[in-house]
């Protein structure tokens, strides 16, 4: 009887939940002698698998991971729309504090929340695009942005791949799905499941993650 080999991951993120994924592979599909890389963050925006792919060469396993409703061809992450290229991963903290104001690293390099109902727009109407305070790239269109009583500016919808949501369990027993620039990662907020059609979402945002630019 052919060997068995099992791989598990059990901390991938899918769709706002911890869960554990493992795979079984026969030995007769690739050689005995193995190396096999994963990754502990995937980008994903909250889409359920739809395939898992194994391939076999020599020394090496490789792993195909395709989004539901993403096209078979495609084996690259979608990377943010208006986006620079720029490794944002490289920056530093002290980089960062010599473009940011305090508030603005608090919030987008650390994490932190404003308090309700100070922020620049949170009750904004003025018509454009709301941009990431740090990397440029456009989150959200004021078209979408609606009053959600909340205190911060909320939207039912980010514009195309440009925010990409995690879950958060900085809160115990409160998990939220934390939402951040998929340009620099910078964190922008939390996203919710009771906002207004189409999407049924509420993106609660910082308004000092944000810089609107108007049209």
């Amino acid at each position: 009887m052919p060997a068995i080999y099992f791989f598990s991951y059990s901390r991938i993120n899918f769709s706002g939940i911890l869960s554990m994924a493992s795979w079984t592979i026969p030995s007769s599909s690739f050689s005995s002698a193995l190396k096999f890389s994963s990754k502990s963050h995937f980008g994903f925006n909250s889409k359920p698998l739809s395939s898992l792919t194994f391939g076999g060469t020599n020394n090496r396993i490789s792993v195909s991971i395709r989004a539901m409703g993403s096209s078979a061809s495609s084996s690259k992450q979608d990377s943010a729309q208006g986006s620079s290229q720029i490794d944002y991963s490289s920056i530093s903290d002290e980089e960062w504090k010599k473009q940011l104001t305090n508030e603005q690293f608090y919030i987008t390099r650390q994490k932190g929340t404003e308090r309700a109902f100070t922020g620049e727009y949170w009750n904004t109407k003025t018509p454009g695009t709301y941009h990431c305070i740090c990397c440029d790239t456009p989150l959200f269109e004021s078209s979408t942005k609606f009053d959600s009583g909340t205190g911060w500016p909320s939207y039912y919808q980010p514009i195309g791949n440009n925010v990409k949501s995690k879950m958060d369990l900085s809160i115990i027993f409160m998990p939220r799905q934390e939402v951040l620039c998929a340009g620099c990662d910078a964190h922008l907020g939390h996203v919710f499941d009771d906002g207004p059609p189409p999407t049924g979402k509420r993106y609660c945002i910082n308004s000092a993650a944000l810089k609107l630019k108007p049209k």
